[in-house]
């Protein structure tokens, strides 16, 4: 496959899912993803990493490269170590980063991710909850991604999302910089 990666499989996670439920109202928190991104209306949202707003100037949010860790992200201490631990390991930096959920019957619409943000970074789903694998299709491939799965995907093709599961399917989704590119993007080593 071109499109897809499998990285690693057999991750527990039930204790990402326990820690979402941990916190009161945590998928009405931010609805910016349902209501800004067309594509996306059908899918709910929990940030973790988002966009340095200070660093936006006259950019699009597509391009612009910061990112910080949100307020409510110190309700997740245990996604969030998964994501710097992660990170490590690559030797990669950090990007945005979500918890999402696609209750069942529901879709992510086709699209492309655009921008010099997208352009240069990896895209990553773990798959915390599936009933029936995660059906995604990037390009012209498709795949089932299994819950406790992490994958890389091309989020630069054509790619969409569908839930045809009987209960909410919940990814986390980021976004991560190799190292060796971080002069490129920034001007300075990171």
């Amino acid at each position: 496959m071109k499109y897809f990666n499998r990285i690693r499989s057999g991750i527990d996670p039930k204790p990402f899912l326990d820690e979402i439920a941990s916190v009161d109202g945590a998928w009405d928190a931010s609805t910016g993803r349902q209501d800004k991104i067309a594509v996306q209306r059908e899918a709910l949202a929990i940030p973790l990493r988002g966009v340095r707003k200070s660093a936006i100037g006259e950019r699009k949010n597509r391009d612009v490269h910061e990112s910080r860790w949100t307020t409510g992200s110190a309700s997740y201490p245990i996604a969030c170590e998964f994501l710097r631990q992660f990170a490590q390991e690559q030797d990669s930096l950090l990007g945005r980063a979500k918890v999402v959920c696609l209750p069942a019957g529901r879709r992510v619409y086709p699209h492309v991710d655009r921008g010099e943000y997208y352009r240069v970074r990896n895209r990553y789903h773990f798959v915390l909850r599936s009933s029936m694998g995660s059906w995604l299709k990037a390009g012209d491939e498709e795949v089932r991604m299994g819950e406790g799965e992490l994958w890389w995907f091309d989020n630069n093709q054509v790619h969409e999302a569908f839930n045809d599961g009987d209960q909410d399917r919940i990814h986390m989704i980021f976004d991560m910089l190799p190292r060796a590119s971080a002069a490129d993007v920034f001007g300075v080593a990171a």
